[in-house]
């Protein structure tokens, strides 16, 4: 029987990088299909990968969706069509090569033969691993971990990655409609809902390389974001049960 893995990119005017990165993640020795969700990219990225499905027509897809909507409601059109399409791993990553495609597979071992549900590459487990960031950046990034880790309790070491790779049980089971957080604090919510269902989380060392080509989408609105959601997220997690089924 074969195992479906897929990779989840969305994309917001990324045609400078969306072709390179296609093209990377479609030929990497272990090989992954890929879904791209586009949230209607003024400068035609989405036609890249129309044009790229010729080659890829059994590897690639894609999802337009009309303007921005949010990262986090991204991947969770994503994440229900990897579950629809049966899917066994399901990974996500960003389009700019600030993630290394490479340590897709990496990502992927760690959840086929080392025990993870949830596998994340973590650029704070083993220092910090970070290239070409400003050192404000730097220091806003981690200790935004810590603080995330001080409201939660939990021991992830970088809270706000992005680039991570789940086993089909953990999406099936975490009932993706309760998850609240639509920006980059999404991300916190997952590895913690993840966490609460007692599925196992282990971090992957990667080094983590600030874009060349483009421009980021980062802002002062997305830590405001993720400084009251998070303890949103804890207060809304006392009302709730997190059993997994028997």
């Amino acid at each position: 029987m074969t195992i479906k893995r897929l990779v989840i990119i969305p994309t917001y005017n990324e045609i400078e990088n969306i072709e390179k990165m296609a093209r990377k993640v479609l030929s990497l020795s272990t090989p992954f299909d890929l879904l791209i969700i586009d949230d209607g990219s003024p400068d035609e990225t989405a036609n890249i990968i129309k044009s790229l499905q010729n080659e890829y027509p059994d590897q690639l897809y894609l999802i337009e969706r009309e303007g921005k909507l949010g990262l986090g409601t991204a991947y969770i059109t994503g994440f229900k069509w990897a579950l629809n399409k049966k899917y066994e791993y399901i990974c996500e990553m960003d389009a700019d090569f600030s993630h290394n495609p490479e340590d897709l597979i990496k990502l992927y071992d760690a959840c086929k033969n080392k025990g993870a549900d949830l596998a994340i590459g973590s650029r704070y487990i083993s220092g910090v691993n970070v290239i070409n960031w400003p050192m404000g950046r730097i220091l806003m990034s981690y200790f935004a971990s810590i603080y995330v880790r001080m409201i939660t309790r939990m021991s992830v070491r970088d809270t706000t990655a992005g680039f991570k790779c789940y086993k089909r049980k953990v999406l099936e089971t975490i009932n993706l409609d309760k998850i609240k957080l639509k920006g980059y604090a999404f991300q916190i919510e997952m590895k913690f809902t993840t966490w609460k269902f007692g599925f196992n989380i282990l971090e992957v060392p990667i080094i983590f390389t600030e874009r060349q080509e483009g421009v980021s989408k980062m802002s002062g609105g997305i830590f405001n974001e993720a400084i009251w959601g998070v303890i949103k997220m804890k207060f809304r997690s006392f009302f709730r049960k997190y059993e997994l089924e028997k």
